[in-house]
């Protein structure tokens, strides 16, 4: 009796046991199986475009900075002290225009005192002059004296001493005739160096004027009254505002599709919800090492309002157009063993199709063969709900 007892107490609680670990093991399973479907059968959520004709514009995208093609750092030609500067920051120049001066009393001091040396040395020309004429007198007389006394000495009617003493005054003014046409031409040199010397100081005092090179604007102005400047100490930086460009960086893969004279967008920071056009003016044929990219230089036609030298902009080059293409959004576009496809819904499954893409657009792209007009394709929502299968249930809003 107790044995038997014993025995059903027994059952009794083997089976609550069993019946406590099916629970557990039913709910394991139920959140496994709806994990399963959640993961595998659930519709999810996607965004959905029909496949549609229309025109699409290939573009090339680049980011660069707004420059001019022509700019120049103004600066001294000499060394010295700023007197004024002239223009100031946005200030609109033209050729030939002052600038800025720098202090010029010494200057004009040296080419004084070179004007002096200059006439003291036409004076010394002048009694230089003088001295060769009293010369050639002195040379005239001797000559003839000792030709008259050469004649006598002849005929032994003079002594020897007399025709030697002739001889001598004959020698003595030639040699002080060329004495004094020596000294003329030193004199006259000397002429010569304070014409240069004075010519150099004009010239160093014409170089206290600083003069624009061009018409243009003043972008930059580094120096004030009263700074001391060396030849090549920047002093104001000026543009000409005839050419502005958009220097920008493009992948060098696109380095084929591009060409002088192609149409291109600038869509300027400050202003991103207006594109003004432009056109490629031209290509650097050097690529960075590092980056792979290389320089477009794209011409802005207009400017906005308010630009700066320097500022960021996107360039969006046109390197094709077609019209006609079947189109879907660029988002569409997946890609499965390094083909490219798009998703279509079709009885509220996805199916995968391989796709040949033609044209790429800023939004769309151009689908080739693989696709038919008025197909939607589809794509997920949320990327974290991720990855789209073939055959997976989907929902549209």
């Amino acid at each position: 009796m107790g044995s038997t007892e014993n025995s059903l107490g027994s059952g009794r609680r083997w089976i609550r046991r069993v019946l406590s670990g099916g629970w557990k093991l039913a709910i394991v399973a139920a959140i496994a199986g709806f994990v399963v479907y959640r993961l595998r059968f659930a519709p999810l959520a996607v965004e959905s475009h029909p496949a549609a004709s229309g025109t699409i514009v290939a573009e090339v995208m680049g980011t660069g900075t707004l420059e001019a093609r022509v700019q120049a750092t103004i600066s001294a030609k000499i060394s010295g002290r700023i007197a004024q500067v002239l223009a100031d920051q946005g200030d609109r120049i033209t050729k030939g225009q002052l600038l800025a001066t720098l202090d010029d009393g010494d200057l004009r001091q040296q080419v004084e005192m070179a004007r002096a040396e200059i006439a003291t040395a036409k004076a010394g020309v002048d009694r230089a002059a003088a001295e060769i004429t009293r010369a050639e007198a002195t040379a005239t007389q001797a000559r003839a004296s000792y030709k008259r006394t050469s004649q006598l000495a002849a005929q032994k009617l003079i002594s020897d001493e007399d025709f030697d003493k002739a001889t001598q005054q004959r020698d003595v003014a030639e040699a002080e005739l060329r004495r004094s046409q020596l000294a003329e031409v030193e004199i006259e040199k000397q002429v010569l160096k304070a014409e240069e010397g004075l010519r150099f100081y004009q010239e160093r005092l014409t170089d206290t004027k600083i003069i624009s090179p061009f018409d243009g604007l003043v972008i930059r102005r580094s120096r004030e009254p009263g700074d001391i400047v060396v030849p090549g100490s920047p002093i104001l930086q000026v543009i000409s505002t005839d050419q502005m460009w958009v220097s920008a960086w493009v992948d060098e893969s696109a380095l084929s599709s591009l060409t002088v004279g192609q149409p291109a967008r600038v869509l300027f920071r400050s202003e991103p919800a207006n594109p003004y056009s432009g056109t490629v003016t031209r290509l650097a044929p050097l690529a960075d090492r590092e980056t792979r990219e290389f320089v477009v230089d794209v011409t802005v036609k207009d400017l906005p309002k308010s630009w700066a030298v320097g500022q960021r902009a996107e360039i969006y080059v046109q390197t094709a157009m077609k019209e006609r293409a079947l189109l879907v959004p660029q988002r569409a576009i997946a890609w499965q063993k390094n083909r490219p496809g798009v998703f279509v819904r079709d009885a509220g499954h996805a199916k995968w199709r391989n796709v040949t893409l033609g044209l790429r657009g800023t939004e769309n792209v151009e689908v080739a063969d693989g696709l038919k007009q008025g197909e939607i394709v589809v794509w997920l929502r949320d990327p974290r709900d991720g990855p789209l299968a073939e055959g997976r249930a989907v929902s549209m809003p």
